[in-house]
């Protein structure tokens, strides 16, 4: 049986799934590339991700 999770919970999750990625060494454009179809999200939220991760890359 299928769980369904809130666009939320799926968010959250996916934020700690790249982070934990990038504390192992991966690189950034691999991870965004998996995210999508590794936590089933939708197209709005895989773009957040990566205005997101692209920001965040930008100010270090």
């Amino acid at each position: 049986m299928t769980t369904i999770i809130p666009d939320k919970k799926k968010v959250e999750r996916a934020i700690k799934w790249i982070d934990s990625g990038l504390k192992e060494g991966k690189d950034i454009e691999q991870l965004l590339r998996e995210v999508g179809m590794h936590f089933n999200l939708g197209p709005k939220d895989e773009q957040f991700l990566y205005d997101f991760y692209k920001k965040e890359n930008k100010s270090r």
